[in-house]
């Protein structure tokens, strides 16, 4: 999103109002402040005025003025002009800011390329109203379009010495402005600049088109588009309503005369009269406003004098209003989900420069998913676990989403948010949470959490919790796992446990609870790959990359079950995915076997008030047959209570159920788990997805080995506490009895005896680097129960926090 939101962040063309030039200010109720055309571009202004009311059937009989052969010139440039412009102008519904907000209303981020908010005319002050029009065309009420007394006192002032003066109506100037913004809608920068152009040619068609759209309009109307096309100061302000919030923090419709004679003056010359550049000019021409209110009778002298008086400084309370996610702070992940979601997907438009468009002119009213409490929990609980720039170089994510509707809850990650193209030290654009479509992750290897898929595909073939299986390290050829789908080969394959340990026969409970690599390894082989694949799928597994050929790996935009690469490996969690698609898998057991795709839109209102579509959650309530998600949630339970993550149950004795998750190398470690109102998914590693996490100095504390209870456990019982504090406690269903099982006896432990004599090769894995020597990884490890951790010494023996390891 970095480069887009550069693109469309950059400044538009100065789109200054088409006011005449005027006078300049001596005195506040003097001369108007302008610059100078020649007399003869005036005398034929006056001739186009007669050939336009002409053609509109308006000129009066007998009328005659001297001409000069410059002006008759320019009058035949004229006609010729007139022939060539349409009977009426053509509108367009202007350019408006989009604005996102979190699910209580509150304002995260704002999105346009003209800032622009447009309101309707009674919700404009009456001060707004009079100023303008004594400023711009005080006959306006009174006028078809074209002022014939402005026009002849303009070229008689301009035959003069003095100063020069227009001769725009307002109903003129809304026309130039129409026309300003669709040539710059339609990235015509010709038509810019002819719309803009200083010629009797311009003056002829605006004139035209001014007395068509008289015919069209009520002047209400009229007034009501002028004041909310038109630009008010040099910072990309545009309508009336954006430049009243702009300068004085207030709407249109509370302006004090003060405020409405300095807003008035700025659209003659945008940047010339903006208060916040040129303060004195500003004031001057204010006053001049203020003056010309008094003569027409809009302010009594009183109100006058004291407005006048006033110091410009004394009035204004900027109040800028900053584009982009960045503006929204620890929630600036969460928008940048947001736009990606608009961005990627049809309901916002055909083609992405569609729905861009949209976002950035349409004038949108965007209410998401986000809940502001728990955002503001995540963000700080994840910078206090694991601050950004911590010495072991360790990045961090957390992502809730709510189970049975897929709505995210909160997106928050240590390192602050930068999509500018020079972003700080320590800062990234890249979203952590969420894949490669919606953050420019490429994800992490799950590692052990993907048992969870294997232990669910167990429990739909009608296997048990109770079986006891065969836990010692057994290398076997690739032979021995079966696929309907795909065929591999490859060298004989055995994961390791913990430190070279052994197991004999344990129940899948047990393997479960404590993680062993080996238990699960040998349950595969009972199981068709192709079927677990399946069940991962359904669940709301997605994988980010696959690999490709020749070493290379494949970013995956929009991944199919087809993508989830199918080989004895994939039980260790050695494909990439997001925390996002975690944490929205772990809802489907949370919600009973429901899976929702995760959504962060609810609702998308036009300016006109109508309703857009957004994406679906495409909730899917047989993702998972019900037993045998109430079953997996009960293994998972086992996993808090006696298993790795035992240390970190939440407060109370509420249940939960969840699993820790370390990849090879301790590159990436996880915790995800779930009540039945959150599912909460927790990353800490490494984003480059090269780093090996042995032996390191976290902030003055030594970690031998990086695992998913080291520090992701213990930040997901943080967030899960505060967010569940004062929520009811749910229990979950039951577990199915017959998927259970009955508890078998347990056969003795047994030496690790492979029944290949060939060393075991792991398949290659070409985005992870290769094991630092003597170090466990996902593929050789597995992570017992925690032990109460020591404090912090120098000397690695007494220092590490974990002394086993998780798969």
């Amino acid at each position: 999103m970095c480069d887009l939101l550069a693109f469309w962040q950059r400044d538009p063309p100065n789109l200054a109002s088409m006011a005449s030039p005027h006078d300049p200010v001596t005195t506040p109720d003097t001369r108007r402040l302008s610059r100078r055309i020649s007399p003869f571009q005036m005398i034929a202004l006056l001739l186009a005025f007669l050939l336009v009311a002409g053609a509109g059937g308006i000129l009066t009989a007998g009328l005659w003025i001297p001409v000069t052969a410059r002006a008759s010139a320019a009058a035949t440039s004229a006609r010729t002009i007139l022939e060539e412009v349409p009977a009426e102008l053509q509108r367009q519904q202007l350019s408006q800011a989009s604005t996102v907000y979190a699910a209580n209303g509150e304002r995260l981020a704002t999105f346009f390329a003209q800032n622009r908010i447009v309101v309707p005319l009674d919700q404009v002050s009456q001060y707004m109203i009079d100023a303008v029009v004594a400023i711009e065309d005080e006959r306006f009420f009174e006028h078809g379009g074209i002022d014939v007394r402005g026009v002849v006192r303009a070229v008689v002032n301009n035959l003069q010495v003095n100063p020069t003066q227009g001769a725009s109506t307002i109903t003129q100037q809304y026309v130039k402005n129409v026309l300003i913004d669709a040539a710059y809608h339609a990235g015509d920068a010709f038509g810019i600049i002819e719309a803009r152009e200083e010629s009797v040619a311009r003056k002829a068609r605006e004139a035209r088109l001014a007395i068509a759209l008289e015919q069209q309009l009520s002047k209400e109307e009229i007034l009501q588009g002028y004041l909310n096309v038109a630009q008010f100061g040099r910072q990309n302000i545009f309508g009336v309503e954006t430049a009243s919030r702009f300068f004085f923090n207030r709407s249109a419709s509370d302006l004090t005369p003060v405020q409405a004679a300095t807003i008035a003056g700025i659209t003659n010359a945008p940047s010339r009269f903006d208060p916040t550049v040129n303060p004195r000019l500003s004031e001057q021409r204010r006053n001049l406003v203020l003056h010309r209110m008094w003569t027409l009778g809009k302010l009594t002298t009183e109100q006058w004098e004291e407005a006048r008086a006033t110091p410009i400084e004394d009035t204004l309370e900027i109040t800028p209003v900053p584009q982009g996610c960045q503006a929204a702070g620890d929630s600036a992940f969460f928008c940048d989900f947001v736009i990606a979601t608009i961005r990627n997907s049809p309901e916002f438009g055909e083609t992405e420069a569609e729905r861009l468009d949209l976002l950035f002119r349409g004038g949108l009213r965007i209410t998401t998913t986000l809940d502001v409490d728990l955002q503001r929990i995540a963000a700080e609980e994840v910078s206090a676990h694991v601050p950004g720039g911590n010495t072991a170089g360790l990045d961090a994510a957390v992502v809730t989403v709510e189970p049975g509707t897929g709505r995210i809850l909160a997106m928050a990650q240590n390192a602050p948010f930068d999509a500018s193209r020079d972003p700080a030290p320590g800062t990234t654009a890249i979203n952590f949470s969420a894949g490669p479509a919606h953050g420019s992750s490429r994800g992490f290897q799950s590692g052990s959490i993907f048992k969870t898929f294997v232990l669910a595909e167990w429990l739909n073939e009608g296997l048990t919790l109770n079986e006891t299986v065969n836990a010692a390290r057994v290398v076997r050829p690739q032979s021995a796992w079966s696929s309907s789908c795909a065929q591999f080969a490859g060298a004989p394959w055995g994961p390791r446990n913990a430190e070279g340990t052994a197991h004999g026969h344990i129940s899948v409970l047990r393997a479960n609870s404590e993680s062993v690599n080996t238990a699960f390894a040998t349950m595969s082989t009972e199981l068709d790959l192709c079927g677990l694949r399946d069940t991962a799928w359904d669940m709301g597994f997605r994988p980010t990359t696959s690999p490709g050929t020749g070493g290379s790996i494949t970013t995956l935009f929009d991944p199919s079950r087809e993508d989830i690469l199918v080989t004895p490996s994939m039980i260790l969690g050695t494909q990439t995915t997001s925390p996002l698609q975690l944490a929205a898998a772990y809802a489907t057991l949370a919600s009973n076997g429901t899976y929702c795709d995760p959504v962060a839109i609810t609702r998308v209102v036009g300016p006109d008030g109508r309703e857009l579509p957004v994406p679906p959650a495409n909730c899917r309530a047989d993702a998972l047959p019900a037993n045998v998600a109430a079953t997996v949630t009960y293994a998972l339970e086992h996993v808090m209570t006696d298993g790795t993550g035992r240390r970190n149950q939440l407060a109370g004795g509420r249940p939960s159920a969840g699993k820790t998750g370390t990849s090879q190398g301790s590159s990436q470690t996880w915790f995800v788990g779930y009540t039945p109102q959150l599912s909460t998914a927790v990353w800490v590693g490494s984003a480059s997805g090269e780093t090996t996490h042995f032996r390191i100095n976290f902030n003055g504390r030594f970690i031998r080995t990086l695992f998913g209870s080291t520090l992701a456990a213990p930040l997901w019982q943080s967030v899960m506490d505060r967010a569940l504090a004062d929520e009811p406690v749910v229990p979950f269903p039951p577990a199915d009895p017959a998927l259970v099982g009955t508890p078998r006896p347990v056969r003795p432990v047994v030496p690790t005896t492979p029944t290949q004599p060939a060393t075991p090769q792991p398949e290659p894995e070409p985005e992870v680097p290769a094991e630092a020597p003597a170090a466990p990884s996902s593929s050789e490890h597995t992570e017992p129960a925690p032990q109460p951790e020591p404090e912090s010494q120098p000397e690695p023996e007494s220092g590490d926090d974990d002394s086993g390891t998780d798969g």
